[in-house]
């Protein structure tokens, strides 16, 4: 490897590790989920068939590889997660392209997974995760591998359901291939299924992964449909300009036209996949970063040649001001968090004050433990399980197939997608007797207090409250 490129990795791996370190006393809401169903998989608990999680099976399995534990250990491999994701950008531009193509779509990728909302770029969810076999599945149909192909986007699928349509991109990219590349789609999801099955999880896992997604996805979001998708989307644009500004002087201006096509049409389906289910949540569109780094990659180099000089200034000046404005309104924050790890005092900012919350509730549990106990929340905080590693007392560890009201509206909303299947979960719960209960939802949302449900009156009434940490209620059995 030449000097220069050692030193661009070297850079590169090293800015990504300190953005991500930044945050290495902070948990971010669905990160939190992932490690806490992989707590219970090292508690030799089986998901789906004995705790709820309504994901695919990959992300969990991943968070396994570290221990699920939080801290340092999250942030490393959430770095060699980005490091690797900007590694294949690197081949695929330079193939494509040059070399110097490979450093921009590298470099592109890297600054989007830094300066933007810490909850869309920090996380180790499947969106996030996703775009490391999303970008090595296309890079491998464009090379007329489709076996590789199909295995990547089948790792993708087994994070993601968005992963199917990563196959449909890679179809664009070698139509002819499909059988092989089926049949790799096929290889890591067979092998996943037969898992399940064997566990006797299946059943479950067509519950809380399909059945659940559909009716979240099908469940009406509260907003103005078409106003809050335009500004989601007016929104990522403004913050991520120096990408679609290179990506769509490419596609004006590039030569190589079947190429060109194509990475349009994979921008679009990109798109596409963002708005299923029309939410346009900020993390969603990071089905978007691997098609615009590479054509944004192309589009810098372009300009860059570009004969006439007035309008290269213009183009550079241009996407220099945009990465500024990204820089000037999430870069600060980064010195703020450190400001504050280095001092060893809490982050004071409001976008972590639940995660504080769950941190000081956690300790109020922990003096409470008295070994062998489990845990069940009454709203949705999964930290509080990585923070206690404590198991769940059932498969029903958390509200929301209990109040059928999803996790991203609960605080504000109680209109349940189905009452009588809620109803029948609840009816489960009842079979259980968890050490601890955690009340995260009640003093937040009264509507969604559990002293509402008659169905759990009984059973709740058999716990004492043992501490509170700002709203949250800790509940223990009463002696």
């Amino acid at each position: 490897m030449q000097r220069p490129s050692v030193w661009f990795w070297v850079s590169l791996t090293g800015v990504l590790l300190l953005s991500r370190l930044c945050h290495v006393n902070i948990l971010w809401a669905d990160e939190d989920y992932h490690l806490a169903a992989a707590i219970q998989l090292l508690h030799g608990k089986m998901l789906y068939r004995d705790v709820w999680y309504d994901k695919p099976p990959l992300t969990a399995m991943v968070a396994v590889l570290f221990g699920a534990w939080p801290g340092w250990p999250l942030r490393i491999a959430e770095t060699l997660f980005a490091a690797a994701s900007c590694a294949v950008a690197f081949r695929f531009a330079s193939g494509l392209w040059s070399r110097l193509e490979g450093y921009w779509a590298a470099g592109l990728l890297a600054f989007s997974l830094i300066f933007y909302l810490p909850p869309a770029t920090i996380p180790l969810e499947p969106d996030t995760l996703m775009i490391l076999p999303h970008l090595a599945a296309v890079y491998f149909a464009w090379r007329q591998k489709p076996l590789a192909a199909g295995v990547a986007a089948g790792l993708a699928f087994a994070m993601n359901i968005k992963g199917l349509l990563v196959l449909f991109v890679c179809l664009l990219f070698a139509p002819a291939a499909w059988p092989l590349m089926l049949a790799g789609f096929l290889i890591p999801n067979a092998l996943l299924l037969g898992w399940l099955i064997s566990q006797h999880a299946f059943s479950a896992y067509v519950e809380s992964v399909w059945r659940w997604g559909l009716l979240y996805a099908g469940a009406p979001t509260g907003d103005s449909a078409v106003d809050s998708a335009l500004m989601r989307v007016r929104n990522w644009i403004g913050f991520h300009a120096t990408l679609v500004l290179a990506a769509a002087w490419y596609w004006v201006r590039g030569r190589d036209r079947g190429v060109r096509a194509r990475m349009f049409a994979w921008a679009a389906v990109s798109l596409a996949t963002a708005s299923l289910g029309w939410r346009f949540s900020p993390r969603y569109f990071n089905q978007l970063l691997p098609p615009l780094c590479i054509a944004g990659a192309h589009g810098i180099c372009l300009l860059s040649a570009e004969a006439r000089v007035p309008l290269r200034r213009i183009g550079a000046l241009a996407l220099i001001v945009a990465a500024l404005v990204a820089m000037i309104r999430f870069g600060p924050r980064y010195f703020l968090l450190a400001a504050d790890d280095l001092a060893g005092r809490p982050h004071a900012w409001r976008d972590v004050a639940l995660d504080q919350e769950s941190r000081q509730a956690a300790a109020l549990i922990r003096t409470l433990d008295k070994g062998g106990d489990t845990i069940f929340i009454w709203g949705y905080r999964p930290n509080l399980v990585v923070y206690t590693r404590l198991p769940v007392a059932s498969r029903m560890w958390e509200s929301q197939p209990l109040t059928g009201v999803p996790a991203d509206r609960h605080l504000t909303e109680s209109i349940s997608v189905d009452p009588e299947w809620a109803r029948q979960n609840r009816a489960e719960l009842l079979r259980s007797s968890p050490s601890i209960i955690v009340d995260g939802l009640s003093a937040y949302n009264s509507r969604l207090d559990i002293g509402n449900y008659e169905d759990l009156a009984a059973w709740f009434k058999r716990y004492c409250l043992a501490g509170r940490a700002g709203g949250t209620a800790v509940y223990q059995l009463c002696r």
